[in-house]
């Protein structure tokens, strides 16, 4: 009996453990400068909720911001929102002293895949980015614009994401190159449709810089896809102007850590 209640009180202690192991991984670790808000987001037929990073001098600034528009909130700021860890994008800016606002959209859960897909893909579907660049320009950046002090010029705004959300990125430069003029790209979901890849080709010369980043232990296409896109832009126009970078990251895998880790890089490059 004692040896039965001795293995009881061990396993108890041992789950006990795990579980305050959990709780304290599922933590809250974003910053004082991230605050969130809800909108109406008619386009969508749904309310978003964003998160609004704002620089450590915002308040005691009378200066205008850069605006960087990125997907996948969740994933942004807080370990606790997280699907596999965040990207620690309050921590990297406040380290810069970086002078931009970063506005955060959460993804819609169980329709991510409609909302960050241009086009339909014959197997999963997808196709709505319109009505979510839609809400973007039309809903959500005038209300940033009114509520914030912000610079609204293309060269001021961009927009940023990974995987579909690279995509959608890609896309939105094409589709609003009045708006965005400069895109994060990273871990591009070209795969998905073959029709980026035509609008690319049929586009009027392409303004925007662009900053591309992958690893090279993704998928067996990510690279070639990636490379495929590049060859494109440089077609439409001429790669002397310097306007796109691409990294390939060493045994770099599909997940938050090649993003994080290549995010400052990223910004610093195509500046605010």
């Amino acid at each position: 009996m004692n040896r039965l209640k001795f293995l009881l009180l061990l396993f108890f202690f041992t789950i006990a453990k795990i579980t305050a192991q959990g709780e304290e991984i599922k933590k809250t670790t974003v910053s004082k400068q991230v605050s969130t808000f809800t909108i109406e987001a008619p386009q969508l037929q749904t309310t978003k909720k964003i998160w609004v990073y704002l620089p450590e001098n915002y308040a005691t600034s009378k200066k205008n911001f850069s605006v960087i528009y990125m997907h996948d909130a969740q994933n942004l700021f807080d370990a606790k929102t997280s699907y596999s860890g965040e990207w620690n994008v309050d921590e990297k800016l406040d380290s810069l002293k970086a002078p931009v606002i970063v506005i955060g959209i959460e993804h819609g859960n169980e329709k991510r895949m409609e909302e960050l897909t241009p086009f339909k893909n014959e197997k999963y579907g997808g196709g709505k980015a319109d009505n979510y660049l839609e809400f973007i320009v039309k809903t959500l950046k005038p209300q940033i614009d009114k509520t914030y002090r912000t610079k609204t010029k293309k060269k001021n705004t961009i927009i940023m994401g990974s995987s579909l959300g690279g995509l959608t990125s890609y896309y939105a430069v094409l589709k609003y190159p009045e708006i965005f003029g400069k895109a994060g790209v990273f871990s591009p979901s070209f795969w998905f449709t073959k029709d980026i890849y035509t609008l690319t080709e049929k586009s009027k010369k392409i303004k925007s810089k662009f900053y591309f980043l992958c690893g090279d232990a993704e998928s067996d296409d990510m690279v070639s896809d990636l490379n495929k896109m590049e060859y494109l832009l440089n077609s439409n126009r001429c790669y002397c102007l310097n306007l796109n970078k691409k990294t390939i990251v060493k045994d770099g895998k599909h997940n938050e850590k090649l993003w994080r880790d290549g995010f400052v890089d990223a910004i610093l490059w195509l500046g605010f």
